[in-house]
Parts: C-alpha cells; structure tokens; sequence
C-alpha cells in the first residue's frame, strides 16, 4: 500500500505528543508534504484554558498549524457529534488542498471520531438533562451513580462515580432507550477508517510517566493553570469546560488531587489505547521527539505496514 494520507497520534496526557508532532510535521516538509496538526482533544476547544489543557503554544503553532483548538468560549457547551463534523471537515478540506494531516490527541472518543464514521448518540430527550442535572444537585453523584448501578450495571461500572457529566448522559440515554448492554462487536473499536490512516500509539515507562506527568503539572502551576481556572469560573463555564482535567481540584486548591487525578487519567488512556484497532505502539521512554517522529515515518513508508511496536 501506499503512504497513509492522515497520520494520527494517541497518547497518554504528558507524553508529549504535541512536540512529537512538530518534529514529524518537520520530517514531513522535508520530504516535500505539507503537514497539518488537527485536534483530537474533548477539552482544547476552549478559549481561555490552553495552560490547564496543554494545548499547543504560540511557538508550537508557530512552526506547525493546529486546528480545532480554542474556537470556544468557557460557557459553551460542545459533544462528541459536534466535533466528529468539524474534524471530518478539517480532515478532508487537508486532503483536498494536497495537505497531511496529523491528528493528535488523548481523547480516545474524539480520535475515533475524527478518524471514523461512527454513529455516535443523540440528544437526550426533552427535558431529560435538566431533571437529571436538578437529581444531581440534590443527590449528588455517588447516589445518582448507585442508582445508575440499579439501572445499568453494565454503563456503571465504566463511569467513575464522581463523574456528574458522563452519570447524568448515562441516565439521559437510558431514558431515551439509547443506551443498550454491551454485546457483539462494538463500532467503537473497528479498523475501519474514513481514510488510509497511520495510527501511532505513544506509550511510556510507567514511572518515567508519572515523572514527567508531575513536572507537566508543576509547569502548568507556574504558568497559570488555577488563575486561568478562576477566570473560567467567574466567566460562568460550561458543564463540559469543567471537564478539564485539574479544573475541580485547582478550583478547590487542590494541586496533590490534581496530580492524582492526572496520573490516573493516564492509566485510562494507555487501557483505550490497547483497545484500538491497528494502533502500532512506540515505547518513547527515552528518546526525544525527533526521535518518535523518525520512527513513525519509517513506520509509515513500510511498505505494509502492522500495529506490531515500533
């Protein structure tokens, strides 16, 4: 087979994609192709939350263009379905105008969104988010968890129990009737790809991990994570802008819940990345970013090439 058209990269927080990416859009241009980052990240798209979200920095966008990042206010509020037809145009508007696009991200729902043709879940029915969301505020989430436990034992046991955004959609679909035990194949977890894709999964070392992960979130304190927090909040931001990993715990004062929180976060990545069809795995514990980016375009040019490690 020929060179994969779109290039994408999936990774536990703090791996450092973003610098992988502007290494392999280098190699990229010096090959003669035009490379284009894309976002793949739930949270990036706010405005005003670039520090806490690890999104791209002046300099890195400098040198390679990224898209889909900081287009929303803090009070908005943003779905998977929306972003699926946003990436899908950037992807294909790329391709038409001779680009490679280089999808980068940690939100393993918005990879495949980006990536596939996946048939994701409705609107909740009316009225149904604002019962759900009144339950919350008077129950709590623990309660309303235990009870999605009763409902759906099969959807809780996937949910954290302080996760009030992923409880109350959970109840929402089950009242809609959209939201069925698993069973059979699931189209999440498909090869099937909208376009010839190289999909590289960054993995690492755990301790090396949790190493760089408490120094990414030093940096982020030093740089202004808790004030930008502050700021989103009195700006009135949005259920799923307080999804941003850190917003809670920064929101409280909690730097130590942050790490915690940030660590197993982490854990969670590297589980769905192993879920992923065709992913080839790089093991970057030691080696800098020109180095990931040399081994996924010799992984790319391989003639046919596998999801075996790299």
């Amino acid at each position: 087979m020929g060179l994969a058209s779109v290039i994408a990269l999936f990774g536990p927080t703090g791996i450092g994609k973003t610098a992988v990416a502007v290494a392999l859009a280098r190699r990229l241009r010096a090959g003669g192709e035009d490379p284009v980052a894309i976002s793949a990240d739930a949270l990036q798209v706010y405005a005003g939350l670039e520090v806490l979200t690890g999104a791209a920095d002046a300099a890195e966008r400098a040198e390679l263009e990224h898209r889909l990042l900081s287009f929303l206010p803090v009070d908005a509020t943003f779905s998977a379905g929306q972003y699926a037809e946003l990436a899908h145009a950037e992807i294909d508007d790329a391709l038409a105008q001779g680009r490679t696009p280089i999808v980068v991200g940690g939100t393993g729902l918005y990879l495949r969104a980006a990536l596939t043709n996946l048939k994701l879940k409705p609107p909740p029915p009316e009225g149904a988010r604002e019962r759900w969301t009144a339950e919350l505020e008077r129950r709590g989430a623990p309660a309303l968890h235990a009870e999605l436990a009763r409902r759906a034992p099969w959807a809780a046991e996937t949910i954290d129990p302080n996760d009030r955004q992923r409880i109350v959609r959970a109840h929402e679909l089950l009242d809609g009737g959209d939201l069925e035990p698993p069973g059979g194949a699931s189209q999440l977890w498909t090869g099937e790809m909208r376009h010839p894709t190289l999909l590289a999964g960054l993995v690492m070392e755990r301790e090396a991990l949790y190493a760089r992960i408490d120094a990414r979130v030093d940096a982020m304190l030093a740089a202004g994570a808790r004030e930008e927090v502050l700021r989103a909040n009195a700006a009135g931001a949005s259920d799923t802008a307080r999804k941003a990993l850190g917003f809670p715990d920064l929101l409280a004062g909690d730097e130590e819940g942050m790490r915690r929180r940030t660590r197993n976060y982490a854990k969670r990545q590297l589980t769905w990345m192993r879920k992923l069809a065709g992913v080839a795995t790089i093991d970057v514990t030691g080696l800098d970013a020109d180095e990931v980016a040399h081994r996924i375009d010799r992984l790319r040019r391989r003639p046919d090439p596998t999801p075996e490690a790299a």
